[in-house]
């Protein structure tokens, strides 16, 4: 059966606006809510999987296996939310990452490394929904809002995502006092969090954003069996390609800081900051890097996460033996991934047709992500053969990629194939 949402009559434009912009608080408290888990789970999981399979060289699994599950999640949840909604479908993939959760204790109490892996992919399902939340907010955005509007949802992230690494500690304390397994402690708070988040959803996303914005634009079409729109293919492209490559040196190099920063005799306090102020950098300043990419162009702001990237590489590589050093590249690595992220989403909706756009949506995610996970399973084989500082100049080859394909974001509208529109 359809969502009763989209069944309901129709709804004037000042109500739309109105369903708008709760859409984006709504979104927002999921993402504080979910970003608990994800920061949580960045800091511990490359540490919990080289305890349990007692080599580190498969610490980048953990990684590896989350951006897997996230990949594998991607298009089902995008084809999912076209269907239903994007209400239902991002609750049900916060409820298989909240299953993920119980997972992990599970496979760390009867210490089964296979076990640990699947409930790492299992927790990428929450990644997807966190992922897809950024097209929701962009569902009923305007073309000169739509880099501001997704970049509000993106920037609530920060707060829990900064948070759950340093609920590392407490986390710890309070799981030895209920007798959980080393290191699982700090799930307990994402289990919480888990369990909100779905109520936020389920219950705030009335009306549907995603089914809503399907029929005004069936209205618009003025009931019209069939319509031609404008399609830029190659632009779309080329902000998958962008998206891709920022999450696939992200994921890489962060994936194994907490490793190389333990093998300099960091502690898990201070690894949790590390991570803190990179996961701050990938989320704080995105609505000043949406509100670039509405101004100044998608592309322009596209390029200067690059440069972004660039500089944090860099800086990871010259001051690989230095914490602080490895934190500012850390910090930069953040800003340049949102920077291309943010304006790579508003390109890819925008270049889409409306026919189009939530299946390039949902393909975007699984490329990002497989490239992710190739990324995080070569960077622990990387890190072991020439070191953190030649991991992050590995790493400069996608960067420069992607700056050398910019020309093809600005690639001309075509007009795209007639679309069927059911009355």
């Amino acid at each position: 059966m359809p969502d009763k949402d989209a069944a309901a009559g129709d709804i004037a434009p000042d109500e739309v606006g109105r369903v708008r912009r709760r859409t984006l608080w709504v979104l927002s408290i999921g993402q504080v809510l979910g970003g608990i888990a994800f920061g949580a789970t960045i800091s511990l999981g490359a540490v919990l999987a080289a305890e349990i399979s007692g080599d580190e060289a498969f610490s980048g699994l953990a990684t590896a296996f989350i951006t897997l599950g996230a990949a594998a999640l991607a298009v089902p949840l995008a084809a999912f939310a076209r269907r239903r909604g994007r209400r239902i479908s991002l609750a049900s993939g916060m409820l298989l990452a909240l299953a993920g959760v119980f997972v992990v204790v599970v496979a760390a109490a009867i210490g089964s490394f296979p076990l640990l892996l699947f409930a790492f992919a299992l927790i990428g399902a929450g990644q997807a929904a966190n992922l897809q939340t950024r097209f929701a907010a962009a569902d009923l955005a305007t073309d000169a809002s739509r880099g501001r509007d997704l970049s509000i949802v993106v920037w609530a992230t920060t707060i829990g995502a900064v948070l759950g690494p340093n609920l590392v500690g407490p986390g710890e304390f309070l799981g030895q006092a209920v007798g959980m397994p080393p290191l699982t402690g700090p799930y307990l708070f994402a289990v919480v969090a888990q369990v909100a988040a779905i109520a936020v959803y389920l219950v705030g996303l009335r009306p549907d954003p995603l089914l809503l914005a399907q029929r005004v634009a069936r209205a618009l079409a003025g009931g019209a069996t069939a319509i031609a729109r404008t399609d830029r293919p190659v632009a779309a492209r080329y902000a998958i390609i962008a998206i891709a490559g920022a999450h696939g040196v992200m994921v890489a190099v962060m994936a194994m800081t907490p490793v190389h920063l333990l093998h300099h005799g960091a502690s898990l306090t201070i690894i949790g900051l590390t991570i803190s102020l990179h996961v701050a950098g990938m989320f704080a300043l995105s609505p000043v890097f949406g509100i670039l990419a509405d101004r100044v162009g998608r592309v322009a702001t596209i390029l200067l996460g690059q440069v972004l990237l660039a500089a944090s590489l860099v800086t990871a590589a010259i001051g690989q033996d230095s914490a602080s050093a490895v934190t500012v590249g850390l910090v930069l690595l953040g800003l340049g991934w949102s920077a291309s992220t943010v304006s790579g989403a508003a390109l890819l909706t925008e270049s889409s047709s409306e026919a189009l756009r939530t299946r390039r949506q949902g393909r975007s995610d699984l490329i990002m992500n497989l490239v992710a996970a190739t990324g995080a399973i070569l960077a622990g084989l990387l890190l072991g053969w020439i070191g953190y500082g030649g991991l992050a100049l590995c790493a400069l080859v996608i960067v420069a990629v992607v700056t050398a394909l910019s020309f093809l974001g600005r690639a001309p509208r075509v007009v795209a194939m007639p679309e069927r529109v059911s009355g």
